[in-house]
């Protein structure tokens, strides 16, 4: 028995792997486009599923398409969107700029699992019925980025601020030596550094929250170039109304489909917030890695949980992986954005024409961001041990404590004892109780490193 069938479509015959669910068109597709090996990521298929579904129900409703292909194509939709039939999209990222290949992969793989027991149904008069893939891939986009968001990011986002704040209370007696310009600065506590992470975090999350507004709004409706030639004048609220549904999304047809196929501004406000976020990660992932250096001849202000051994050649040592890994996800994702920055300027009068690159950008940044966070939060934040001896010896002697002389005795002479007490090796309040007239009970009142974390003037 061959391992391959004929299959046809507008342009002629084709071979088609014999077990395959898709027909020619995706096969000219996987002919065509053999760049990266990598096919579009599985929730972007899902929500053109999605979409499939929606529209057999409303143009059903709206007695365009009879009830059994209805039945029939929600019914293959919906094995789509389950993921029962992921290996039989694979057509690669690096394709037709609209996504059209995308689109019709879909088509064919629900239009051939709806062919059942003698009845036919067409890719493109039946699945695509009132739809073009200029207004379903960019559907598609918008769609699964924002469940991915709602689904995934935001809630690894929250968890990793409850971590840091169940962190923070914890270690809120910790007091330590604050850096500026990585230099010893005054003193704060750990909860007050925690602190600034959680509070990073949290409007993050109310920027992605701002960006899906915006993401929330259609293409749907718009067709082939935003007139809504071929579909049913209610087909676009009806649409957003069933996909909203679905997805537990607030969904709307946006306000001008020219905007939604000529443009991707939505997708690009999205992505920059995701870098903005890949920034928090970076940051948070980097404290963590200097505070834990050493373990002796660095800060040493925190150990990191040893996951695994650090070196192939230098037996126990053992290295911050989890942050490291964290950065180089952030990274990535700072790197993904400027490419969605390139795509999105790529809207050439009435479609843009990088809609599956700004798709996979999107949707890898969102769990690469998701993922990154949950393992900060469970395998670094939660499991470290604070080293309060470590934390204690550069305290006391952190010349920079006599800023809290300077409404005293002035910033000159408190300058003149810092330098004193830096060259000797001596904690502050020893020289400046000789080169002041201040008592030590006024001194060690003035200078004590916790009362200095609150703030305010020193009285």
């Amino acid at each position: 028995m061959s391992e391959h069938r004929i299959e046809h479509d507008s342009m002629g015959e084709l071979e088609v792997p014999r077990h395959a669910l898709y027909g020619a068109q995706t096969q000219r597709a996987v002919n065509n486009f053999p760049v990266s090996g990598q096919p579009m990521p599985a929730p972007f298929i899902h929500a053109i599923a999605r979409i499939k579904l929606a529209a057999a129900r409303v143009n059903r409703d709206l007695e365009l398409l009879d009830d059994e292909r209805a039945a029939a194509i929600v019914a293959a939709a919906q094995a789509v969107v389950e993921g029962q039939h992921d290996e039989h999209f694979p057509v690669d990222v690096f394709q037709t700029g609209s996504g059209t290949s995308s689109n019709m992969n879909v088509n064919e793989v629900i239009a051939r699992l709806a062919s059942q027991d003698g009845l036919e149904v067409g890719p493109n008069d039946h699945v695509n019925m009132g739809q073009s893939s200029n207004d379903v891939v960019p559907t598609a986009l918008h769609l699964s980025a924002a469940l991915e968001v709602t689904r995934e990011l935001r809630p690894a986002l929250e968890h990793l601020r409850g971590v840091i704040d169940a962190r923070a209370e914890e270690l809120d007696g910790v007091v330590k030596t604050g850096r500026t310009h990585l230099m010893d600065a005054m003193p704060l506590r750990m909860s007050q550094e925690l602190g600034g992470w959680s509070s990073q975090v949290g409007q993050a999350i109310e920027r992605l929250d701002s960006a899906l507004v915006r993401l929330c709004r259609l293409a749907q409706g718009g067709t082939a170039v935003g007139t809504g030639i071929n579909a049913h004048p209610e087909f676009a609220a009806r649409m957003a109304r069933d996909l909203s549904e679905q997805s537990g999304l607030t969904l709307a047809p946006n306000d001008s489909f020219f905007a939604s196929l000529g443009a991707q501004d939505a997708a690009v406000e999205l992505s920059g917030q995701l870098r903005g976020l890949a920034c928090v990660v970076m940051k948070i992932a980097n404290d963590l890695r200097w505070m834990n250096s050493g373990p002796l001849a660095g800060l040493g202000e925190i150990e990191l949980e040893a996951l695994q051994p650090g070196s192939s050649i230098m037996p126990g040592k053992v290295n911050p992986v989890i942050p490291e890994s964290a950065a180089q996800a952030a990274a990535q994702v700072i790197g993904l954005d400027t490419a969605v920055t390139v795509a999105g300027q790529s809207g050439n009068f009435q479609l843009n024409v990088m809609l599956p690159l700004v798709a996979n950008n999107l949707l890898t940044a969102i769990t690469l961001m998701a993922n990154s966070s949950r393992l900060l939060a469970d395998r670094a934040i939660a499991t470290f041990k604070v080293r309060e001896d470590q934390l204690a010896g550069p305290l006391s002697r952190n010349p920079i404590l006599v800023t809290a002389l300077n409404s005293v005795i002035g910033y000159n002479a408190a300058a003149a004892i810092a330098k004193k007490a830096y060259q000797a090796g001596r904690p502050i309040i020893d020289v400046a109780e000789e080169e002041t007239e201040l008592t030590r009970q006024e001194l060690e009142r003035l200078l004590d490193p916790a009362t200095l974390t609150r703030g305010g003037i020193p009285e």
